[in-house]
């Protein structure tokens, strides 16, 4: 399924383009804000192919998609603007989870850039370690600066990505971001003279790599823009709202918002500094434990603040760091486990590629894909993680930069004590070792091992669910069909018929599940709780609804052989396309088997395939 289909199947489930309000995305995970969520269709989106999952924290619609998430956003984006501009994000839900999705979306846009720092400093520790670059060399002040960059100016940063989420001018905000890093601030700080604003005493601090002060200040700016253009005559209003907006904001910022910001981030960096100096052992053992909840949920974007804090007072952080890695690792160990001992093949390749994938720092596809679903290894993966978490804890592991916790940043773990990276290893190794044999032993329910021999499939003809052709033509094999996702049963086992005119007709009693907004696809679920899919050619999707006419709409009723949708037969092959229609069953997974009916001359109603 190309990235397009994609996005259009994830939007069918989320009401359409017009119901986002908000989008961004992290390294795997698609969020958005819907305006109406009793339109938001989780377990419909999860459906939707290359979708590994779906949760809903803090009013968050968090869509699992893996590494792939930045080509379905860009998809979504040429659709059509998502929200207005001029309303507020509705923020729904108690204070927590409003304090969530308020965190996460300020926090997601900026990762890339202090994960770019943060590697670009791995990078120049392992290149002075081997002698590639002097330490005292002009090139390595050159590089060293550049990493430094994302957190020096970090307060600037999180001033943007808040004006963003509040719908704030991004770029005033930014200058009130840089005002707490200006080159004269930083002088009278130095100084350490008294200093005062407006005959109001200022506290004097150094807002390098900070982050709650420029929160607390945009979101002041947040209810004083709006007042500023209420208030501002509208003739010079382009003149007079933001010299409004800075001349009150600024002054609150360097007065009031500033220190309580800058006492508040401190405050929480002791706090986080005290646990790893006391009880060094409790944080990394209860994040290798319950990471993959806090990933489940969304909830580990909470912890961004503390840790981003820590970085810039004490210059690394043992909050999240060494548990995440550890149970990042854990999830490969398991993902590898169910590789090695399921005789399931679809699984044993997803399994593989998700065991890979975590391992270099990407679990939701282990973590959606095969843990969570067979359940059992999680639970070796939450005790691995929680063993590997203890060892990294008891020896005082830390992680001096930003970076994806995986074995493809580890030199994030090298710093100063030569030893961290070698502790790191081995509490990675211990979580590994534990996890995979604890997930043999454990177990899982394998699907292969259920199907039974064939004998068992024919005598379960009496519960069978007949399917019947969408179109009069020529059945033929899915595997015929000239499509690898189609052909190659990913999505699901079915059939195919090559038409002979236009008409595409229900294969089953059900009800409609969406109608593709290209009209190319229509999923439906039949009354015995089958999901298919009718798709109707191949790469039709990019005549975007061209010569298609749709009969249906979403949760309409239908019988077998009601026509779903036509298309002009002639047109869409003169465009080059292969009209073959194809009818999957999605939740295959469900059933014993899939059994075609045979092949040839068909018509609408007669079985086009068998459900047993």
């Amino acid at each position: 399924m190309s990235y397009k289909e994609m996005a259009e199947g994830i939007l069918s489930h989320m009401g359409g383009i017009e119901n986002i309000s908000y989008m961004t995305n992290c390294a795997t995970r698609l969020r958005l804000n819907l305006k109406d969520e009793s339109k938001g269709d989780l377990e419909g989106v999860k459906t939707v192919s290359g979708v590994v999952g779906a949760v809903k924290k803090g009013g968050v619609y968090q869509i699992i998609i893996g590494t792939d998430v930045v080509n379905v956003l860009n998809e979504i984006k040429k659709m059509g603007p998502v929200g207005n501009a001029e309303e507020k994000e509705e923020h729904k839900g108690n204070l927590i989870n409003r304090a969530m999705s308020m965190i996460s979306g300020i926090f997601t846009p900026i990762i890339p850039a202090l994960i770019a720092g943060g590697m670009l400093k791995a990078l120049l520790t392992l290149l002075t370690f081997f002698k590639l670059v002097d330490g005292a060399s002009q090139t390595y002040y050159m590089i060293n600066f550049i990493a430094d960059a994302a957190f020096t100016f970090l307060p600037v940063l999180v001033a943007v990505s808040t004006a963003k989420k509040l719908k704030c001018n991004p770029y005033i905000a930014a200058v009130i971001g840089a005002a707490l890093l200006h080159p004269n601030f930083t002088a009278l700080v130095s100084a350490g003279e008294p200093v005062k604003f407006f005959g109001l005493p200022v506290t004097l601090i150094s807002y390098g790599s900070s982050v709650i002060p420029s929160i607390l200040a945009i979101w002041l700016m947040s209810y004083v823009e709006p007042l500023a253009d209420k208030i501002s005559p509208k003739p010079i209003k382009f003149l007079s709202k933001p010299l409004i907006t800075i001349l009150i904001v600024s002054p609150v910022t360097f007065i009031v918002l500033g220190p309580l910001g800058y006492t508040i981030g401190t405050g929480l960096a002791a706090g986080a500094n005290y646990l790893n100096q006391n009880v060094s052992w409790l944080v990394p053992t209860l994040m290798g434990a319950f990471m993959p909840l806090l990933v489940m949920t969304g909830m580990h974007w909470s912890f961004t603040p503390v840790i981003v804090q820590s970085y810039a007072t004490y210059g690394c952080e043992a909050i999240m760091g060494p548990g995440s890695f550890v149970s990042n690792i854990c999830q490969g160990a398991a993902s590898l486990a169910v590789a090695v001992r399921t005789k399931n093949k679809e699984m044993r390749q997803i399994a593989t590629s998700a065991g890979i994938t975590a391992l270099l720092g990407v679990t939701e596809p282990a973590m959606f894909g095969v843990t969570l679903k067979l359940r059992k290894p999680l639970y070796a993966v939450m005790i691995g993680g929680a063993c590997g978490g203890l060892y990294a804890g008891l020896n005082g592991v830390v992680r001096y930069t930003s970076g994806t916790p995986g074995l493809a940043s580890f030199a994030v773990f090298i710093g100063e004590n030569p030893m961290n990276i070698v502790h790191a290893f081995i509490s990675v190794g211990i979580g590994f070792v534990i996890t995979f044999i604890l997930t043999w032993v454990f177990g899982f329910e394998d699907e292969a091992e259920t199907a039974g021999p064939v004998q068992e499939k024919t005598t379960a003809l009496e519960h069978k669910i007949e399917i019947g052709s969408p179109a009069d033509g020529q059945a033929v094999s899915l595997q015929d069909v000239k499509d690898e996702t189609l052909a190659s049963e990913v999505l699901g086992k079915g059939g195919a018929v090559i038409p002979q005119n236009g008409k595409v007709c229900a294969p089953a009693n059900g009800k409609i599940l969406s109608v593709f907004p290209t009209m190319h696809a229509v999923s439906m679920v039949d009354e015995n709780g089958a999901e298919l899919l009718v798709h109707i050619g191949i790469d039709t999707v990019k005549l975007d609804g061209k010569h298609f006419t749709a009969h249906v709409k979403e949760n309409d009723m239908v019988k077998k052989g009601d026509l779903l949708v036509e298309f002009d037969k002639d047109a869409v092959e003169a465009e080059g396309y292969d009209t073959t229609i194809a009818v999957i069953v999605t939740n295959t997974r469900e059933f014993l088997d899939v059994i075609p009916a045979g092949q040839g001359e068909t018509h609408v109603k007669k079985t086009l395939f068998t459900i047993v």
